[in-house]
């Protein structure tokens, strides 16, 4: 069984509370908090596809 890659377990999470948070949004009808919380999974998953091609391009994975 392979190591567990922590960084990516936080990035996940991230993304799944950014996911909870456009839900919220949604449920108090907030645009801005709409438009934050996708913001926010946009900039996670970003991050999270460029660590995982650095790590991959250092034979890290």
């Amino acid at each position: 069984m392979k190591k567990i890659k922590w960084i990516f377990v936080l990035y996940s999470l991230a993304a799944i509370l950014s996911m909870v948070g456009i839900g919220a949004a949604v449920g108090l009808r907030s645009i801005p908090g709409v438009l934050f919380a996708i913001l926010v999974l946009c900039a996670v998953m970003g991050l999270g596809f460029k660590k995982k091609k650095e790590m991959r391009e250092a034979g890290l994975l």
